[in-house]
């Protein structure tokens, strides 16, 4: 069966009882991990297999579990920054973006335009640089063969190095960060950095162009198109948010539909919608995604208003907060779609720690389609798919 005859095929039963399936079928059981090369972290999906076609794919996460939500319970609001940068830990910026605007809500603690404008800033250049390690691991999960497909992989780390560089200068710290808090930033724009964001995300820029070039070849049009289908309403069914979402042609992007930080006052943003739902719409949404985040990047670093980077509202003792009892949820748009954090406070004597505290991850929703769209494929199709999805294990396993 041809990659668009697939497609085209009805929906595959993801609970397929196999003892139903063809007896004269001479099945072979396969797993695919949990070792990390082509799952993108600890995962294992166990393969059913007749010849060389999957008849049922059962997703097995787990193998990397953190407690963290468990653990931040433990911790004040202060102190679970440098927790949660550990679980999409390609995105790490996102993750510290995510908890303290749960925080802030639930304190009423106001953020500083300055900070606001900067964690704006740092979340379109974090997008770059998950992008690009996703669209490099990518092209090598394809294979060498392809032409050009280890290539990008080394070309898209080297951009992706010159972006770390840029936050080490920020920061002090390479991959796990601490710069966001409650209330806005724990480091300020150092001089000449915002020169050095030019210099990098132009580079970056004017080299996408050959990465699709080198991409354009037809055996990378081959193992993508057609492949992994996820239509619109199964997408909406499991909950896909970010370029899963958009690639099976639902145009939703929190940045402009539920805009946050300063996210409002950035004209023309453009969210990248593709209809084919396959591997290779999931490739294009992404690529146009890297292209929007420079653009933006560059024009925010231009911009950045002066005054305090945090503490917006007067605070009794710095890193010293006591909420009151009630519950929130905010969500932001990473580049894997939604994280979601679900605050409860107790109020009191709890009042210094969450109650409870619910991380609502993109990567295990996108996960959740394993089931539904590898039956039918080859196992190097599955290993098209599973990248194509971006997973991050830990956030899936948090």
């Amino acid at each position: 069966m041809t990659a668009i005859a697939r497609a085209r095929a009805p929906r595959p039963d993801p609970f397929l009882d196999i003892d139903s399936y063809d007896p004269e079928a001479d099945l072979m059981v396969m797993n695919l991990g949990p070792q990390h090369p082509s799952t993108h972290g600890v995962f294992r999906v166990l393969l059913y297999l007749d010849g060389e076609i999957i008849i049922k794919a059962v997703p097995y996460p787990g193998y990397l579990h953190r407690g963290v939500e468990k653990l931040c319970e433990k911790l004040t609001y202060a102190q679970i920054t440098p927790i949660v940068d550990k679980n999409d830990y390609v995105a790490p910026m996102l993750n510290e973006q995510a908890v303290n605007m749960a925080f802030e809500k639930m304190l009423g603690v106001e953020v500083p335009p300055r900070a606001l404008h900067m964690r704006t800033l740092l979340a379109e250049i974090q997008r770059v640089a998950s992008h690009l390690l996703w669209l490099g691991t990518f092209a090598m999960d394809l294979g060498g063969a392809l032409g050009g497909g280890t290539s990008v992989f080394m070309y898209c780390f080297r951009e992706r190095e010159a972006i770390l560089d840029l936050f080490e200068k920020l920061t002090g710290c390479r991959f796990h960060y601490n710069t966001h808090t409650v209330g806005g930033q724990r480091h300020d724009i150092p001089a000449g950095w915002a020169a050095e964001v030019h210099r990098v995300l132009g580079a970056i820029s004017d080299r996408i162009d050959e990465y699709e070039a080198m991409l354009s070849h037809p055996i990378f049009l081959k193992r993508t198109k057609g492949v992994g289908v996820i239509d619109a309403q199964l997408a909406l069914e499991l909950g896909l948010t970010g370029p899963l979402l958009r690639a099976s042609g639902v145009d939703h992007d929190l940045r402009r539909d539920a805009p946050y930080h300063i996210y409002d006052q950035i004209k023309d943003l453009k969210v990248a919608v593709e209809s084919d739902g396959d591997c290779l719409a999931r490739y294009k949404v992404r690529v146009v995604e890297l292209r929007e985040s420079i653009r933006i990047s560059r024009l925010l670093v231009d911009n950045v208003p002066e005054g305090p980077i945090c503490g917006g509202r007067p605070i009794k003792q710095p890193g010293q907060f006591k909420a009151k009892a009630g519950q929130v949820y905010v969500g932001i748009e990473t580049p894997r779609g939604e994280l979601g954090t679900y605050l409860i406070a107790g109020g009191g004597k709890m009042g210094d720690t969450p109650y409870r505290l619910k991380i609502r991850p993109p990567s295990l929703h996108a996960l959740a389609v394993v089931p539904y769209v590898f039956p039918g494929h080859s196992v190097s199709d599955a290993v098209a798919i599973l990248g194509s999805l971006d997973p991050i294990m830990g956030e899936v396993d948090r």
